[in-house]
């Protein structure tokens, strides 16, 4: 398997692309016109790995790019990780930032692999390592969030009936959700605490007040890199850091944006009831921000914000939170 380009001045390892889809992968190396096509399933997987692992012991480190396509492209990622190549799995904005960048207005699969392949190429660094162990939690964190997402909207739809038939109905399955959710969160904790180190860890986040189990299960499985970051970093990836928006004379309201949506989504939840009840340091948070004239909705994006420091901090020194240590 010849053609990996190795890019001057990025790095010295070769990069592929793969355009993930249902059915199908396509595969280009960086640089090069032609693709090579592959089934999405286990013999697919099989004979990419074969391709590519031999094109590695002949030609040196190679490294795969992937676009997130709804979970299409987890088993081929794991696949490739496992026959011990580095896997870098692309958000869809970051790949198609790239191709702005490059005038690429086009959009096949095809050009889609060659795209990838160029990101991979780009990308500075090693990819970050991924817990076999966080990735099987997170489908069945995701089961639970489609769960609440059911739930959501059925509440939605009761307000629009006046028939008590009809809405017993919904109540009922509303009900039935629940229960099910209940069920489904009990799971995941045991799941989680059948590995001690992230026990632990679950431990630590939910200690915090204001923090419940399901939000630290939400922190810890959507956000791993918790505890080997800086807290500006921690509030970056969980996109609720202010950033600036100043161009000539024009200085505009900072605002957030980015982030893990379902970690903010997670964490902003909380913030309310921790800004009223549940812990005193984000409740005088809440207070001095408002005092100071800032509305509701700025004020609860900075404590959710704080929380996700605390969080952050009792992970890396490893010891329970407390209302008195500075800095948090």
């Amino acid at each position: 398997m010849q053609g990996w380009v190795r890019e001057e001045g990025h790095c010295s390892t070769g990069a592929a692309g793969v355009d993930v889809s249902k059915h199908e992968l396509v595969v280009a190396p960086a640089g090069a016109s032609a693709v090579m096509r592959f089934s999405n399933d286990t013999a697919g997987h099989g004979e990419l790995c074969r391709r590519m692992s031999k094109a590695q012991r002949q030609d040196g480190p190679l490294r795969v790019g992937l676009e997130a396509s709804g979970g299409y492209e987890r088993k081929i990622a794991a696949a490739l990780r496992k026959a011990g190549l580095e896997v870098i799995v692309f958000q869809p904005a970051q790949v198609r930032a790239y191709a702005h960048y490059l005038g690429q207005r086009a959009k096949t699969d095809p050009i889609d692999a060659r795209l990838i392949a160029l990101c991979t190429a780009a990308r500075q660094g090693r990819a970050r390592q991924v817990d076999k162990r966080i990735a099987q939690l997170a489908e069945h964190l995701t089961y639970i969030e489609q769960i609440e997402e059911d739930i959501a909207r059925l509440k939605t739809r009761l307000d629009g009936f006046a028939a008590g038939r009809f809405k017993s109905l919904i109540e009922a399955d509303i009900k039935r959700l629940k229960q099910r959710r209940a069920a489904a969160i009990r799971a995941l904790v045991k799941a989680l605490r059948e590995h001690p180190d992230l026990g632990r860890r679950l431990d630590l986040v939910a200690g915090i007040d204001g923090i419940g189990e399901r939000t630290a299960l939400a922190l810890l499985i959507r956000m791993p890199e918790l505890g080997s970051m800086t807290r500006e970093q921690a509030a970056s990836l969980a996109g609720l850091a202010p950033f600036d928006v100043q161009s000539g004379k024009a200085d505009r309201i900072r605002h957030i944006q980015g982030g893990r949506t379902r970690v903010r989504r997670s964490i902003y939840a909380a913030a309310l009831p921790a800004a009223f009840n549940w812990n005193v340091a984000i409740i005088d948070l809440y207070q001095r921000l408002m005092a100071r004239g800032k509305n509701h909705k700025r004020a609860l994006v900075a404590c959710a914000r704080k929380l996700v420091i605390y969080a952050n901090a009792v992970l890396q020194r490893g010891t329970p939170w407390t209302k008195t240590i500075p800095n948090q």
